[in-house]
């Protein structure tokens, strides 16, 4: 039988560059993460919304 790790928090959201692209790694509600890989273009557009909803 596999044993059972607990779901524990996952860590902070991280982003780093990763070659030539943005690896952005957002911790789930209930455990896991998120893992996206953005462009620089993507990214910046990513965040322009973000900005304007949370202004």
């Amino acid at each position: 039988m596999a044993a059972m790790k607990p779901r524990t928090g996952d860590g902070p959201l991280e982003v780093t560059k990763e070659g030539r692209g943005i690896v952005m790694r957002v911790p789930l509600e209930g455990g896991g993460r998120l893992v996206v890989e953005l462009s620089a273009e993507e990214a910046s557009e990513l965040g322009d919304a973000l900005k304007s909803v949370v202004s």
